[in-house]
């Protein structure tokens, strides 16, 4: 038996040979969380560019932590690959944001993202243990294996409330939820919301920064975000959701003017104070499944059409425009 230093976690005796699958996996998701730092203009959050609306955190803070993640994206993915229950998860990503705060000096910079991205990884990897060899991976098929392995565990989970969390006093006053609420329904804000405005854009020709813009946006126009509910209470989020319904109502990045109009809501978020990290967060969870689907994996197949499942089909439905999830992001 083997015990992963730090969790207690106890896997098979060959947990230790992980596959060229599940350490591509892992990899996807740093790389992912990456792609969601340097994407600028993303109003009020930190990147490449500048500090955002966080006098506390920089591009290197999140280096720092994201660096620590490598580790842990590989052992919750071997640990999904092993039909680990969903405490065993928890006991890995408390131990991942324990090296977290340890790299940033208490800085919380990837708690939801922790969250978020470790269900996709524990789920890709199940969907690696037990699929056919070369079957691909597709968005329904991860949303249903969250739903079919954990989704139970994560309705109860999400009534627990951690004390002092951002989403804990969002609930209590706003009545919002975070990134328990949206990963027990089936993570519309990924799957409904900014995936298709991702695969939208790039059906479109305009490349991976705009569709990452896009998929961005469309998020701001649809969460309840409590990181923003925390800072600057329901008129501010409400703001932030009308500032990106109106950059998608102008097109988007097919707008000839996106840039201008994206750095002016950056400029306002940034003056306001406002952080929506919940977006940010499902927006590399959006990153990391799109990457999974387009058949990068070591003897993986592009992906072909199938049904929608059933787990999550109510999750799955059409959702108005705004308000449709809502969701808590790190301390950004």
């Amino acid at each position: 038996m083997i015990c992963w230093p730090d969790t207690g976690v106890v896997t098979a005796p060959d947990a230790a040979a992980a596959s060229a699958s599940i350490n591509a996996i892992a990899r996807m998701a740093v790389a992912s969380l990456h792609a969601e730092l340097v994407l600028h203009p993303k109003p009020g959050l930190v990147s490449g560019i500048d500090n955002g609306s966080h006098a506390d955190m920089t591009a290197a803070t999140f280096m720092r932590s994201l660096f620590t993640l490598r580790a842990y994206f590989r052992r919750i993915t071997l640990a999904g690959s092993l039909d680990t229950d969903f405490d065993g998860l928890v006991l890995l990503g408390v131990a991942a944001e324990k090296r977290m705060l340890r790299a940033t000096g208490g800085i919380n910079t990837h708690r939801g993202a922790i969250f978020c991205l470790g269900l996709v990884c524990a789920a890709a990897g199940w969907l690696e243990a037990h699929q056919n060899a070369t079957a691909a991976i597709t968005p329904q098929a991860l949303r249903a294996a969250i739903g079919q392995q954990w989704g139970d565990a994560l309705a109860r989970h999400c009534q627990y409330r951690a004390p002092g969390a951002h989403g804990t006093q969002a609930a209590a006053v706003h009545g919002v939820g975070g990134a328990r609420a949206q990963a027990a329904s089936g993570m519309p804000g990924v799957f409904d919301i900014a995936l298709p405005a991702l695969q939208a854009t790039l059906a479109a020709g305009r490349g991976l920064h705009c569709a990452r813009i896009d998929a961005f946006f469309s998020l701001l126009a649809r969460l309840d975000d409590s990181n923003v509910y925390h800072r600057g209470g329901a008129a501010a989020a409400q703001m932030v959701r009308e500032v990106g319904a109106r950059f998608m109502d102008r097109g988007g990045t097919a707008d000839p003017h996106w840039h201008a109009t994206a750095l002016a809501a950056h400029r306002m978020l940034v003056a306001r104070r406002l952080s929506p990290g919940g977006a940010a967060d499902l927006l590399a969870a959006t990153c990391l499944v799109h990457d999974l689907v387009q058949g990068r994996l070591p003897g993986a197949r592009l992906p072909q059409p199938q049904p929608q499942p059933q787990a999550f089909a109510d999750a799955a439905s059409p959702q108005p425009h705004r308000g449709v999830a809502r969701t808590s992001g790190a301390g950004r």
